[in-house]
C-alpha cells in the first residue's frame, strides 16, 4: 500500500497530478481543495495518498492535508458514494465547512454538490455526523494543456469543473459570472466552486 509520496510535481490538470519520485512517474487523482494549495510544477512536493484496488481498476488518490484523505475514506463508508462523489466533496467545500454542514444537518447544502441528492444527503448526515467532529482543524500534511494546446485559465476552469461532474452548460454560465481578467484557472474553479454552493 502506498501512503505517502515526495517528488516533483510535473503537471497538474485538475483533478490530475503527475509526480515523479526516483524516476517514477506517480499519476494520482486530487481535490481541489488539494490543488489550490500545490506549489508550480517543478517543485518538490509531498503528498498523502489513498490506494484503492477494485475489480478492474488501480486508482491513487493524492491529498495534502490528512483531514481531506480521512474525509474521503469516510465518505466511501457511506452507502452510494464512491470515489468520484468524494472527490466532488472535497473539490466543493472545506473539510471544516463539510464537518459544519453534517452536524447542523444541512441537506439542502449537501446536495448542490454535484453526484449528491436528497436522499444521499440524508444518509451522510446520519451516518458521517459523530465522524466529522476532528475534521473542524485541517492538518499540514508545467501548464496544463488538451490535445496538445494550452488552455487559457477560464479554460482550465471549465474542463476541472465538468471533470468533476457538473453539466457544461452549467459550467459556462458559472465561468462566464465569476471570471475575471488576470484570474488564474484555480481562482476560477474556487469562485466557481462557491457561487455553485451559493456561497
Amino acid at each position: 500500500m502506498i501512503g505517502r509520496l515526495r517528488g516533483i510535481l510535473i503537471s497538474k490538470q485538475p483533478p490530475w497530478l503527475l509526480v515523479e519520485v526516483g524516476g517514477v512517474g506517480y499519476e494520482l487523482e486530487a481535490p481541489m481543495s488539494t490543488m489550490y494549495d500545490l506549489p508550480a510544477t517543478g517543485k518538490e512536493v509531498t503528498l498523502l495518498t489513498h490506494y484503492a484496488v477494485k475489480e478492474d481498476t488501480v486508482a491513487l488518490y493524492g491529498f495534502l492535508h490528512e483531514s481531506e484523505r480521512a474525509l474521503f475514506r469516510n465518505l466511501q463508508k457511506v452507502s452510494g458514494i464512491g470515489a468520484k462523489i468524494a472527490l466532488s466533496v472535497l473539490s466543493g467545500v472545506s473539510t471544516s465547512d463539510f464537518a459544519r454542514l453534517v452536524q447542523t444537518g444541512d441537506v439542502v447544502a449537501l446536495t448542490k454538490i454535484p453526484g449528491i441528492g436528497k436522499k444521499t444527503a440524508e444518509r451522510m448526515v446520519v451516518e458521517l455526523r459523530d465522524r466529522v467532529d476532528g475534521l473542524a482543524v485541517s492538518l499540514p500534511g508545467v501548464s496544463s494543456k488538451t490535445n496538445g494546446a494550452p488552455l487559457d485559465p477560464a479554460g482550465e476552469a471549465t474542463v476541472a469543473l465538468q471533470q468533476l461532474g457538473y453539466k457544461p452548460v452549467e459550467v459556462t454560465r458559472l465561468v462566464q459570472k465569476v471570471a475575471v481578467e488576470g484570474d488564474s484557472a484555480e481562482s476560477i474553479i474556487r469562485k466557481a466552486l462557491r457561487a455553485a454552493l451559493g456561497n
